[in-house]
């Protein structure tokens, strides 16, 4: 049995919830392969009222039940392929948590205010792909966006920017010299930086007016290029952009 339940539990589902719990501990052995789609249409219910289920039996979504389920399995497949869908529930979880509420509303408001100057988007590396799809989405606002990756231009941009003017860094690590160096350039000319990075310690932080940390986890996907995910950078990033265009509605 996958769920144990006693009299607490019991006395907190309903009865669809019942029956899916039911079905959940009847089909231990095929679970593995199903998807929470696949149970709310065995059991008649939706995914929702699923992963609610769930839930209230004290385990932490669907994802984190089928890992369970493969953890003492000799079947190194099923193991290894729920590990890697774990670390991204782990990722977006955890960025979620350690966001502030306050600085997204602050954040969205600057972005607002700069609608009729210009904003400036930068990046390095990998990173590049959250930055420009957030400057698409904002050109798409009718924003006047500048978005780069090239560090030579950023510094020189930011040594010759006018205070009214907006700084947008996306940055993993946040320790990358040149993104650093062009805060700081914002920084001494009174510009407003916002700064979104996956690390608390970065020296970005100072320079900005508004910032938002990320969660960087421990596992690097392609180890010899040292490549780390940036899905919480793009959580953010859409966290954003959508907030944005509901504040503009």
């Amino acid at each position: 049995m996958i769920i144990t339940l006693d009299c607490a539990i019991l006395d907190n589902l309903s009865k669809t919830e019942r029956q899916i719990v039911q079905f959940i501990n009847e089909h231990e052995t095929d679970l593995s392969h199903m998807s929470i789609v696949d149970i709310a249409f065995e059991t008649f219910s939706s995914p929702s009222t699923v992963s609610r289920a769930i839930r209230k039996c004290g385990i932490n979504g669907f994802n984190e039940l089928r890992y369970k389920l493969t953890v003492p399995s000799e079947n190194k497949e099923l193991v290894s392929i729920n590990e890697i869908m774990n670390k991204s529930l782990i990722e977006a979880t955890e960025v979620l948590q350690r966001m502030s509420l306050t600085n997204i509303l602050d954040i969205v408001k600057e972005i607002i205010l700069a609608k009729n100057k210009k904003i400036y988007v930068f990046s390095r590396g990998l990173t590049e792909q959250v930055a420009r799809e957030f400057s698409l989405k904002l050109e798409l606002l009718d924003y006047n966006i500048t978005e780069t990756g090239d560090p030579n231009i950023m510094v020189k941009l930011t040594k010759s920017i006018h205070q009214e003017n907006l700084i947008v860094i996306f940055s993993l690590n946040g320790q990358t010299r040149e993104l650093v160096e062009s805060a700081q350039n914002a920084y001494l000319v009174g510009a407003k930086v916002i700064t979104i990075c996956c690390s608390d310690k970065s020296p970005l932080l100072q320079y900005s007016s508004k910032y938002l940390i990320g969660y960087k986890h421990e596992k690097i996907a392609i180890k010899e290029f040292e490549v780390t995910s940036r899905l919480p950078l793009f959580i953010i990033a859409r966290i954003l952009i959508d907030y944005l265009v509901e504040q503009e509605n």
